[in-house]
């Protein structure tokens, strides 16, 4: 499902005085079935953003077009319910959403509120927690009995139920171990390719943008500061560093290798497989990395 933004504009109490504007003048598109990483500093609007793409803060200005529907500034949507089936957002801490007596009935709450029958919703349930690779023995037993990890996994299971077109993940492994982090990475990026989602991830970690990401958008104080490839994107680390931001550590790790051997490494090595790629390249090549 394509999103288009245009002139977007966000303030915080406006017409108080404490008005504060945290979003202003964003033009984007995010195209159907794609990966989009959003970083920037913090407070550089990234989650001000992520919560307007379904209807949980309204435009201030501007338009936000999901699918054929169309949320505008200053105009109440009738249709907000359809855009919150849609799209669903995996928060920061996910599990802390967790309210019901079992796994299955707290899987089942998101479909049941937007009125699919029990058994169906029961349906979907099983099938979003078989996708999550959470185990059956556990799926009657109570949430707060799990580990953090398995708590995680529910509650994702219990936004894959409502069955959305556009995925949102907000920081969604903030507090796990790096085999945690990896481990739910890697189930939302085989999500997004069997189902289709358009997925758009908010993070603070370059591998991930670089890693999973088919575009990146870097926010800025407000607004979008650069858009581009992840190729593109991270080959300019001066222009990041001055928006606050680091690179992947391929990409140090591949100029600090260019400075000791005096050479030029043109290629942009996102992951560390692009890495062994090029030096491997260089030495069949009888270029020596010495």
């Amino acid at each position: 499902m394509q999103i288009t933004i245009k002139e977007l504009e966000h303030r915080y109490q406006a017409n108080t005085p404490f008005e504060r504007v945290a979003l202003f003048d964003i033009d984007l598109t995010i195209q159907n079935h794609s990966y989009t990483a959003v970083i920037g500093h913090t407070g550089s609007g990234k989650s001000t953003l992520l919560q307007h793409l379904n209807g949980l803060l309204r435009p201030t200005k501007g338009t936000i077009q999901i699918g054929d529907i169309t949320l505008e500034a200053n105009k109440k949507e009738k249709q907000i319910k359809s855009v919150r089936k849609k799209v669903g957002i995996v928060f920061q801490f996910p599990e802390h959403q967790l309210f019901d007596e079992t796994v299955v009935k707290d899987v089942c709450f998101g479909p049941l509120n937007f009125g699919v029958p029990e058994k169906e919703a029961k349906k979907r349930a099983y099938e979003a927690l078989e996708k999550v690779g959470f185990p059956e023995k556990y799926w009657e037993s109570s949430p707060f009995d799990l580990s953090g990890g398995q708590m995680r996994r529910v509650a994702i299971a219990g936004v894959l139920a409502m069955q959305p077109e556009v995925l949102v993940l907000d920081e969604p492994t903030a507090g796990l171990d790096p085999r945690g982090r990896k481990e739910i990475m890697d189930l939302f990026y085989k999500l997004h390719k069997e189902q289709g989602l358009t997925t758009i991830l908010v993070t603070h970690s370059m591998e991930d943008a670089a890693k999973y990401a088919d575009s990146i958008v870097v926010m800025n104080n407000g607004t979008v500061g650069m858009e581009g490839t992840p190729t593109a994107i991270f080959s300019q680390p001066k222009e990041l560093q001055k928006l606050g931001l680091d690179v992947p550590e391929t990409v140090l790790f591949m100029q600090e290798l260019g400075r000791r051997t005096n050479q030029d490494f043109e290629e942009v090595c996102l992951t560390i497989d692009d890495v062994a790629r090029t030096i491997a390249s260089r030495w069949k090549r009888g270029q020596s990395i010495e």
